[in-house]
């Protein structure tokens, strides 16, 4: 809190290399390899958990914002990728409805599965596209508590107008939480951590 306002910050290392990366990604993988290099930066800057998001207008490509777990830093459970990512979307367009009428459909890329919070987050956003590379399940098989999720949640926001798309580049992203976790990195959250023994298509 500043002044009695909650600041979203992102780290110091992601304006640098944000200024070398393209304003357009044309493809689906183009989208989720920033999401996940992001969310290997992340760790290897030690300023977060390892998760990265972007927001892409959907049909173009260009990058509106980017997040990146920064729980730690800031001591708010709140402050998961995608929900920075979400709020300087909309900061910087000046709206909190992404799906305003008159606006380009905006998409959602994430590294990993929405957790039952981001989850929620993502209707009252207005993007119209949730791409995810890792599962929920790799989240939950390092230790991280991903919250309680309806188990059609993809046939959920699907009814609400909004296309999911899983598994894209999803051993990439993985890996980055592989490496978090071996590398001793802080498994917050996570008393509650469980995941499905057997793997549905909406686990």
């Amino acid at each position: 809190m500043c002044d009695g306002k909650l600041v979203l910050a992102l780290p110091e290392w992601v304006g640098p290399f944000l200024e070398k990366a393209p304003s357009v990604f044309e493809n689906i993988e183009d989208r989720m390899r920033l999401t996940i290099e992001l969310s290997r930066l992340n760790v290897k800057n030690e300023t977060g958990g390892p998760f990265g998001a972007g927001i892409f207008e959907r049909d173009g490509g260009r990058l509106i914002a980017v997040g990146v777990n920064v729980v730690l830093d800031t001591n708010c459970s709140l402050a998961h990728a995608e929900m920075v990512c979400i709020g300087l979307a909309q900061q910087k367009l000046k709206t909190f409805d992404l799906g305003a009428e008159g606006m380009p459909a905006c998409e959602l890329a994430s590294s990993t599965e929405p957790c039952a919070m981001c989850l929620g987050a993502i209707p009252w956003s207005g993007v119209r596209r949730l791409i995810c590379g890792a599962r929920g399940r790799d989240a939950c098989k390092i230790g991280f508590d991903e919250g309680v999720k309806v188990p059609d949640w993809i046939d959920t926001l699907e009814s609400r107008g909004i296309t999911v798309l899983r598994d894209v580049l999803r051993k990439e992203a993985r890996e980055v939480l592989i490496r978090y976790k071996e590398s001793g990195g802080l498994i917050y959250n996570g008393r509650q951590a469980t995941f499905p023994t057997k793997e549905s298509n909406q686990s």
